[in-house]
């Protein structure tokens, strides 16, 4: 029988990386599942808690954060796109691209989670913001995206005109810090075992494979001391 492992899942949907990390994670998943069966949560992680509304151009911001040139930021940006392209994703980010705010968003997939569709949430945020190129704190985008994953769209509006999962988000948030978690994606797998950044998916096959058989041998050295 398969092994099962729970992963946890620490991202931001405005963070490239965590497109091509999922993606990596989700064929290595699908190779393996003679082998391993994941329960997979997603947990929140603000790029930019800070951004106002409306967000600012991607491109300069980029550059300002991380001390990078322009030339470097496209140099980067081309480098993620092929990354994405390589597990099927479309990334559209150009010069024109701006970075937003994605609290809601955190609070549209702590809703999903209760309706056991947080991985098609995720995607279809995912979508919205590199694909779409749209802003996550549009509640009519946020409603469409909570539709497009087979979710009701007037509850998704409901939730987000009230302050509902808001202190879950930030309470989740604190949580990863304290744990050590200061960039994504951040893949935790039983709790104790951390995959960081946007793998691809032979290497999360190696470490999940690596991880399985640990957990293997100390349930065996368990059954044998007892």
């Amino acid at each position: 029988m398969p092994r099962k492992l729970k992963i946890d899942f620490v991202s931001d949907i405005a963070c490239p990386w965590c497109v091509i990390g999922l993606g990596g994670l989700e064929k290595a998943l699908n190779s393996l599942k003679d082998e391993i069966e994941a329960d997979i949560a997603f947990h929140p992680f603000e790029l930019n808690p800070d951004m106002p509304a409306g967000g600012e151009n991607g491109l300069e911001h980029i550059a300002a954060k991380y001390g990078m040139s322009p030339d470097q930021v496209r140099e980067n940006r081309a480098r993620i796109r092929d990354r994405a392209a390589e597990i099927g994703f479309t990334m559209n980010t150009s010069d024109a691209s701006r970075a937003y705010n994605t609290f809601d968003a955190h609070r549209l997939i702590a809703w999903a989670g209760e309706k056991g569709r947080q991985l098609e949430i995720k995607q279809q945020l995912f979508t919205l913001y590199f694909t779409n190129q749209q802003d996550p704190g549009d509640r009519d985008a946020l409603a469409a995206a909570a539709e497009a994953a087979e979710l009701d769209g007037a509850e998704a509006r409901e939730v987000l005109a009230s302050d509902q999962y808001a202190n879950q988000v930030r309470a989740e948030e604190v949580f990863w810090r304290q744990r050590g978690i200061n960039s994504v994606p951040a893949v935790v797998v039983d709790d104790r075992y951390l995959i960081s950044g946007g793998q691809p998916p032979e290497e999360f096959v190696r470490q999940l494979r690596g991880i399985s058989a640990k957990l293997h041998d100390e349930q065996a050295r368990a059954t044998a001391g007892t």
